[in-house]
């Protein structure tokens, strides 16, 4: 397994020798070895061993030590990209024209044979101008509400970032295209954090790929990638732009459609009321075990589909209700109580996992139907506030299967966060501690959490609840208990918590230190890989 990230280079004493042109490009991809290595010159000695045994040897050292060996001598150098020693290629590739001949580099060494390929593509941050995930909420809204001719602009640096995803993209789909040993594709898109809420357009697009040439060639690319695949088991595509299309799906043989045992087709930035997976098309994947999809793609037929005694069944299903998705397609066709416990008589293993990205209580009152196995679910908003009514819903349907339970609410106005115990004997998150006995992760940012019920919630759940990450801005105390000269109560909360769960604990300090505040939709398309894998 490689994460391709930047190493620090070891420190070594003295200039360090220039190196051979192939090392030097791994070595500016990343991934070279430390400088100072000393180059094999004679005909004996390491050099003349045969590749078979580099080849083995290689295979017991970690990846910085197999590429700091490589630089021994060019035979050596040679064995380095030998198939055997890359199953598993896992990169993370910065938006950034320095990532290209890095990328291209790796990409023309073991595209053609790895059999395992992730890549998630991520910005470095959100340039200025430009805003993040609240910013792009806002402009959201603009656009949706100024048609898609009227698009907010976006700063200089957005489209040089679209630009360059662009050109990352066709480079590792044009490496990949003949692969035929190819067994799982993973790709995850995060700068589609501007189109989270609408803020990327046609007009955007236009800017960057003026006669849609290149998103043609990436559509293309995707397909001859499916036609060409013979040994594809896992498909996962989440938070790209544009790379699948409704027809993509139909690139697939029969052969390979009926062994696919994952499918992940997450927020692609398909217009209208467009989906990209038909309940027919489903019938062809029989022997599917785990599915991610919009939720409004998941319809009452496809729940049906997969309850058919012809499918094998199904044991994970993650879905995605986006605000954006409700607004253009509705919820009509979505799976009914009778259709949910259909598919649990099915797969009676089956086990659910919701991310609502501002979806209005409302409509989530509509969506969480009782026969659901909700094992997680992620409320992510900037907009809307989910209500204590969803939660004591949650908590009362859901006791038997709960163990994740996230709440964020990246409210712009920080005057003061949204109460869900106000006008209720109980807060809702205490009698969610208390009724949902497999609760084991419970996060909370942007809501107002009461101290009292902060510990109360620790000595419900106790040493089971392995996470508790409640960020300091939203603990709140009563008045009685700031009176109490005698007792700090920040102190005393700490303490009363680590009590309860059996361990240090304290509140979250720095937000930005927890990905699942501050990057949504990478946390939840990880912990969808993870789910999906953990069968």
């Amino acid at each position: 397994m490689l994460l391709f990230l930047s190493q620090e280079p070891e420190a070594r004493p003295g200039p360090p020798p220039p190196l051979p042109p192939p090392v030097a490009a791994a070595a500016a991809a990343g991934l070279g070895p430390a400088p100072g290595m000393s180059v094999c010159g004679e005909a004996v000695g390491a050099g003349s061993l045969p590749s078979e045994l580099v080849v083995h040897i290689f295979s017991f050292l970690a990846g910085p030590d197999r590429l700091r060996a490589s630089a021994a001598c060019s035979h050596w150098r040679e064995c380095l990209f030998y198939p055997a020693l890359w199953p598993r290629l896992r990169l993370s590739l910065r938006v950034s024209p320095a990532e290209r001949p890095r990328l291209e580099f790796l990409m023309r060494k073991c595209g053609w044979f790895v059999r395992e390929l992730r890549v998630q593509f991520a910005a470095d941050n959100y340039p200025s101008g430009g805003g993040g995930p609240a910013a792009a909420a806002a402009a959201g809204e603009g656009a949706a509400a100024a048609g898609d001719g009227e698009a907010p602009p976006l700063c200089p640096r957005w489209l040089d970032l679209l630009r360059t995803y662009l050109e990352l993209v066709l480079c590792v789909l044009s490496s990949v295209r003949n692969n035929r040993n190819l067994q799982k594709l993973s790709l995850f898109g995060d700068i589609s954090i501007l189109q989270q809420h609408g803020s990327i357009s046609n007009t955007y697009l236009g800017k960057v790929d003026p006669d849609g040439k290149k998103i043609k060639q990436i559509q293309q690319l995707f397909e001859e990638i499916l036609g060409n695949s013979r040994q594809l088991k896992w498909l996962s595509c989440g938070f790209m732009l544009q790379i699948v299309t409704p027809t993509s799906l139909s690139s697939l043989s029969n052969p390979i459609a009926n062994s696919m045992e994952h499918l992940s087709l997450l927020d692609n930035h398909i217009p209208g009321n467009t989906t990209l997976i038909t309940a027919v098309e489903l019938e062809r994947f029989v022997n599917l075990r785990s599915l991610a999809l919009d939720f409004c793609d998941f319809t009452a037929e496809m729940a049906r589909v997969l309850a058919d005694s012809n499918h094998v069944p199904l044991h994970r299903l993650s879905l995605l209700v986006h605000s954006v998705s409700i607004m253009h397609k509705s919820l009509d066709s979505m799976p009914e109580d009778e259709n949910w416990k259909a598919l649990t008589r099915n797969s009676t293993n089956l086990r659910v996992y919701i991310m609502a990205f501002d979806v209005k209580s409302d409509d989530m009152l509509r969506i969480l139907k009782p026969s659901i196995p909700l094992e997680r679910i992620h409320f992510d908003s900037y907009i809307t506030c989910v209500s204590g009514a969803v939660v004591d819903l949650i908590s009362r349907q859901y006791d038997k299967f709960l163990t994740h339970f996230i709440l964020m609410n990246d409210v712009i106005d920080m005057s003061g966060f949204p109460d869900l115990s106000d006008n209720r004997n109980e807060d809702p998150l205490v009698l969610l501690a208390w009724r949902c006995t497999r609760l084991s992760l419970l996060a909370v940012h942007g809501y107002t959490v009461w101290a009292h019920n902060l510990i109360a919630i620790a000595r419900l759940r106790g040493s089971d609840l392995k996470v508790l990450e409640v960020t300091e801005e939203s603990i709140d105390f009563d008045q009685g208990e700031l009176a109490d000269q005698d007792v700090d109560p920040v102190h005393n909360l700490i303490e009363q918590v680590s009590l309860g769960l059996g361990r240090p604990w304290h509140a979250v300090m720095d937000i930005e230190l927890l990905s699942v505040f501050t990057e949504p939709t990478r946390h939840f398309y990880r912990e969808m890989q993870s789910f999906s894998e953990g069968i």
